[in-house]
């Protein structure tokens, strides 16, 4: 099953049906460890709807908290290793690919997420700029994950390679992220081999594409949302990024005007303009 956060309040879809929940509140509703119980439960007497529209549907965060996982997958060592060797930062990202602890990070709170069909945004202060494609848990109070949803974690290259220390401004930002279109809910992992692609469309042609298998992560993500959850509360539960194997080569960049379309099978599509 599917919850999509709209403007008209959350909206269910169930064998290709839509119905709408009047008056549910919306972290209460998902920071629930029987999340997909309660679904199945409420499409019963909720109000059947049309699909909503693409300009209806909200990032589907509420006072949830987005964190990030880095180095999860070896193409994205790499591409870590590559933009920051003239700095000396390339054996860190080489040793917390093999290391137990994981990287993780706080990405962003909601005010700066954005939705399907809004613009994400690249630093003005930064000249190398790309999109990760991320599965992206949803995890209650509890550290459950009760399901997954798209994630864009927009990156400036140029600032986190000049200085491993500079993550914080390289990733969180205004604009600084895009999660949707839905959430997917299930009490089943995903299959391992579900696929995340990576369009990025300029001028009506494609000017980059890639595709991984999450089944390419090295860490699971029980592990990591359950590093994420050392010694720190989530009381509205939280979203967490897993990092990206789709990583684009060093001579590409995003420009103002770029579309990115974010795939992951069973999900759906996230779509989104660079501003």
């Amino acid at each position: 099953m599917k919850i999509y956060k709209t403007k008209k309040g959350i909206v269910l879809e169930k064998n290709d049906g839509f119905f709408l929940l009047e008056n549910e509140d919306w972290d209460t509703f998902i920071n629930d460890d029987h999340l997909l119980e309660k679904l199945q439960k409420a499409t019963n007497s909720a109000t059947p709807v049309d699909s909503p529209d693409a300009n209806e549907i909200l990032a589907p965060i509420g006072s949830q908290e987005l964190w990030a996982c880095g180095v999860t997958y070896l193409r994205s060592k790499l591409g870590r290793q590559e933009e920051s060797k003239d700095a000396g930062g390339g054996d860190f990202y080489a040793r917390v690919y093999e290391a137990e602890r994981p990287e993780v990070f706080f990405k962003s709170t909601a005010h700066r997420v954005v939705g399907p069909t809004q613009k994400v945004r690249i630093r003005k202060d930064s000249t190398w700029d790309v999109p990760e494609p991320e599965l992206t848990l949803v995890v209650t109070t509890s550290g459950k994950i009760v399901g997954y949803t798209i994630g864009n974690d927009m990156s400036s290259r140029s600032i986190e390679g000049e200085n491993p220390l500079y993550l914080p401004q390289a990733k969180t930002y205004d604009g600084c992220a895009a999660i949707g279109p839905c959430i997917y809910v299930t009490d089943q992992p995903l299959e391992k081999g579900t696929n995340i692609r990576l369009q990025i469309n300029r001028n009506g042609t494609t000017a980059f594409e890639g595709t991984v298998a999450i089944s390419q992560m090295k860490r699971t993500p029980e592990e990591l949302a359950s590093f994420v959850f050392r010694e720190c509360s989530f009381p509205q539960g939280c979203l967490i990024m897993t990092g990206t194997g789709i990583v684009p080569e060093h001579d590409f960049t995003l420009q103002s005007g770029d579309e990115i379309k974010i795939s992951i099978d069973g999900i759906g599509t996230l779509v989104n303009e660079v501003m």
